[in-house]
């Protein structure tokens, strides 16, 4: 299966509204990015433990290890949880701009170092969580 449709099976896999959201969600941030590498992480471990919940990424950079190991990860994330959504943006030097620049307009959402958390896309400004997906997508290039 391509990783277009895994990403289109999981988002139908949700219930309502999150389905929807998803979906909408989706649909921006390809707007935003028309070109960027899509990613589907299925949650599962190399030994096929659920380890995380399964997770659609967008865009590509490298991460740097201390060891000299490098790995190709995304920039954008999109799940689903148990309480609604995370959207993360993935890569950030500064663990505290996503709080300052964003956190207090966003509305009804939780905010950490790269994780944007809120329950529907009802409840947040989607204006200032796209301004949040595009300085993550330009951040890392």
């Amino acid at each position: 299966m391509s990783v277009k449709e895994q990403i289109k099976e999981y988002i139908n896999s949700q219930p309502e509204p999150k389905c929807s959201d998803l979906e909408a969600l989706h649909r921006l941030i390809l707007r935003v990015s028309p070109k960027c590498k899509l990613w589907f992480l299925d949650g599962k471990d190399a030994k096929g433990k659920i380890v995380s919940n399964p997770s659609i990424g967008y865009g590509s950079y490298i991460i740097k290890y201390a060891d000299g190991i490098t790995r190709e990860f995304y920039q954008i994330g999109l799940s689903a949880n148990t309480t609604g959504i995370s959207v993360y943006i993935m890569g950030l030097e500064d663990k505290t701009f996503l709080t300052r620049t964003y956190g207090q307009k966003l509305g009804k959402a939780r905010v950490t170092g790269y994780c944007i958390k809120f329950k529907t896309l009802k409840d947040i400004n989607p204006g200032i969580l796209e301004e949040a997906i595009r300085y993550g997508l330009k951040a890392k290039k």
